[in-house]
């Protein structure tokens, strides 16, 4: 069973919105979960991150004010609500979560204190 499963991307305008969901339907035990993208020939980064109770947030400086994490333990879904889009958050959107890390302000875009990813879903704005 894939571990997590990721939706919602595609393609909008610069300006426009986007909404992504990622499902951990194959993990048991769900405690940090984050956001992080890659864009052709860069280096996957960190975009943003939720504490496992959902009350403590982290963005990259990047995304901050124009993104928002949330997540729905009951459903075991993480969001990703994106606002303001530009045209360098064309990406590939993966979700990651751990069942025994818990997310901190210093290591929450740590891709190693994740073993659990998603495929991926593309983001592309376009100008």
């Amino acid at each position: 069973q894939v571990p997590l499963v990721e939706s919602g991307g595609g393609s909008v305008q610069a300006g426009g919105s986007l909404n992504l969901s990622c499902t951990a339907s194959g993990i048991r035990t769900v405690r940090c979960m984050g956001w992080f993208r890659q864009g052709a020939g860069k280096e996957r980064e960190g975009v943003a991150g939720i504490s496992t109770g959902g009350a403590v947030t982290y963005y990259s400086d990047s995304v901050k004010g124009r993104f928002t994490i949330s997540r729905d333990n009951a459903k075991k879904t993480l969001y990703l609500q994106m606002g303001s889009l530009k045209p360098e958050d064309s990406a590939m959107y993966y979700c990651a979560a751990s069942s025994w890390y818990d997310c901190n302000s210093g290591s929450w875009s740590v891709r190693s204190r994740f073993p659990y990813w998603g495929q991926g879903t593309q983001v592309t704005v376009s100008s």
